[in-house]
């Protein structure tokens, strides 16, 4: 029997690998909300391997959350910070936020806050939210963004460009582009 016990642990773990890559997979082109039959079936194993190795969705989100998305957007603040021009950081910061939001069901799934119950997805939230009030801040003492913004109306232009996204999947992308520039020319001051 110890000789079985190497064997299953060995496949254990390949079960769990290839549930979480079946579930990067379904997560990034699906959103959080892709039926776990559907991450199952790419994985190889049934519904219920899924819930024994993970808990459930919320388990198997916050198991994949860092690579899935949480890499993105702190590399998204990474290229943004070694922005000189504050405004342009500001700007910057926001494009590239809402442009993940398009094209990545996961990642506006998260900016959504589409789990509230995931600690990982929290963090990762307030983190985003925290930078975003750090480049507004900057932005706003060179005197071109609005000085009447505040760091709620970032978080509600960032779920609202989230909502925009998830239902309006027929958009082209330059159409959500030209859309979003709009509203950045909007918080400038004397608009």
């Amino acid at each position: 029997m110890s000789s079985d016990t190497p064997r299953l642990r060995a496949d254990a773990r390949r079960n769990v690998e290839g549930i979480r890559t079946a579930a990067l997979d379904v997560f990034r082109v699906h959103g959080l909300n892709s039926p776990l039959d559907e991450v199952a079936r790419a994985a190889g194993v049934s519904k219920g391997t899924i819930y024994h190795r993970f808990g459930g969705r919320q388990g198997l989100i916050d198991a994949v959350v860092e690579e899935l998305v949480a890499e993105r957007i702190r590399g998204i603040i990474t290229v943004v910070s070694a922005i000189e021009d504050p405004v342009e950081r500001f700007e910057s910061y926001l494009r590239q936020i809402w442009l993940l939001q398009y094209d990545e069901p996961a990642a506006n799934d998260v900016l959504l806050r589409a789990l509230p119950g995931s600690a990982p997805i929290a963090a990762l939230c307030e983190q985003a939210s925290k930078v975003a009030s750090g480049f507004l801040d900057a932005a706003q003492a060179t005197g071109t963004i609005r000085e009447d913004l505040a760091p709620e109306d970032i978080d509600l232009l960032i779920w609202e460009r989230g909502i925009i996204a998830r239902a309006c999947d027929q958009q082209h992308r330059d159409g959500f582009i030209r859309s979003f520039e709009h509203t950045l020319r909007g918080l400038r001051a004397g608009s």
